[in-house]
């Protein structure tokens, strides 16, 4: 039995060899992927439930520190009697109302002020199909004249004024630092974005520095926010001017590959490391006769 076993291992093989090759290669990138991918969706559920429930507190703007440049909106009775009825037509279903929120389904919007109704809004992360989703950014909803109505309405209950960037007074140095330290490890060194552990943390290619600046300071879904002593304003110009250059970023010297990263990068350089080594295998481990 011993011998018929031993015969069978050592009779070549009908498969031919750059098959097998090839099925190697396709096998060390799965257990490399695996290796770098994040938690499994087994123990993701209480996590996820975690996520929305967290994402359900209310979490208000901090307001710009002291001669720090604001945003201004538009303001009249007209345009907050058009944002008062759409409200009543699109949020109150899940804010209530009168703003108090819902308790677990949406928070309240009483003192959260301009900045985080302009970001969700513009960035068409609100009105969301089902207050269990993750707000993903999408076209707008609403025209701009509707989102200052809604801005002005809301805003009306209280809350500090929107926060602002401007990168021209930034430097690219600086938002590397400051992006390194406290986004890239979420949005991805060059702002791509990526999985995160109960969401997914978005690309930052489409946003706009007003966008920018809000989002530091409100904090959107599970991203913490960051108050005027974390990041000042010059530190906030220069995160603008930083996540704008990373649209078109210089390659000098190398290879981008899109910028996704060092795990895909590192997986693209096994690959080409790996097909290197089968090629120096074959020519040294056969006669080319």
């Amino acid at each position: 039995m011993r011998r018929a076993i031993a015969g069978r291992l050592r009779r070549p093989s009908r498969i031919r060899r750059s098959l097998r090759a090839s099925l190697a290669l396709v096998l060390g990138a799965l257990a490399i992927i695996g290796l770098a991918a994040p938690a499994s969706s087994g123990q993701s559920g209480d996590q996820g439930g975690a996520a929305v429930e967290g994402a359900q507190r209310t979490k208000s703007s901090f307001a710009p520190g002291p001669g720090d440049p604001t945003k201004s909106f538009p303001s009249s009775a007209a345009l907050k009697a058009q944002g008062a009825q759409l409200y009543q037509d699109d949020c109150a279903s899940c804010h209530g109302a009168a703003l108090r929120g819902t308790p677990g389904v949406a928070p309240s919007l009483i003192g959260v002020g301009a900045g985080p109704v302009d970001f969700y809004l513009s960035t068409g992360r609100m009105p969301l199909a089902s207050p269990r989703e993750q707000p993903q950014r999408n076209a707008p909803l609403y025209d701009a004249r509707q989102i200052d109505a809604l801005v002005d309405y809301v805003s009306s209950f209280g809350g500090p004024p929107a926060a602002t960037a401007d990168p021209s007074k930034g430097d690219i140095a600086v938002g590397l630092h400051q992006f390194t330290l406290n986004c890239a490890g979420c949005h991805q060194i060059v702002g791509r974005g990526g999985p995160t552990l109960g969401a997914v943390a978005p690309s930052l290619q489409a946003a706009t520095p007003q966008q920018i600046a809000e989002a530091v300071r409100m904090g959107p879904y599970l991203m913490p926010r960051f108050d005027p002593r974390q990041i000042d304003q010059h530190q906030l110009d220069s995160l603008a001017r930083y996540i704008l250059w990373t649209r078109k970023p210089d390659n000098a010297g190398g290879w981008g590959i899109y910028n996704i990263g060092p795990i895909p990068e590192g997986i693209v350089a096994w690959f080409l490391a790996v097909a290197a080594l089968v090629i120096v295998a074959r020519l040294i481990g056969e006669r080319t006769a």
